[in-house]
């Protein structure tokens, strides 16, 4: 295993971790749709009562930033796994392009796997044919 190698694994280790981190820290905003569904149903006792939008704007809000750092997380998962396999190098390129977006780790992270997926060495790593499964002689 070559140094390149090394590199890929160890960012697709990077990858893992961010994700998981990713999609823990994004059920943070639950606790706003919580807040907005108590709204919603009434359930602080206060006279006289918020707005119905108010709730919804908890709600959706809540919900879309949830959604969003969930799905940012799998693909940061995806990628993870595209790179251990040495597939999809153009996918794993877009999604450290996104990774950017969450600063500090993300930016390094992305900033690190564009830099090591952009030399022709990877790319020829990249579009190697995958090696054939051995059949076992009796």
């Amino acid at each position: 295993m070559n140094e390149l190698e090394k590199n890929l694994d160890l960012l697709s280790l990077f990858h893992f971790i961010l994700g998981g981190f990713t999609i823990l820290f994004a059920c943070l905003p639950l606790i706003h749709v919580g807040v907005g569904v108590a709204l919603l149903t009434g359930a602080f006792n206060s006279s006289p009562p918020p707005p119905a939008i108010i709730g919804w704007v908890f709600v959706v809000m809540g919900s879309l930033i949830v959604l969003g750092g969930w799905a940012i997380g799998g693909a940061m998962i995806a990628a993870g796994r595209m790179l251990k396999r040495r597939k999809s190098r153009t996918a794993c390129i877009v999604i450290a392009a996104l990774e950017c977006l969450l600063m500090p780790f993300g930016t390094i992270l992305g900033i690190l796997t564009i830099c090591l997926l952009t030399r022709e060495s990877a790319q020829a790593l990249f579009d190697a044919p995958a090696p054939s499964p051995k059949i076992a002689k009796k």
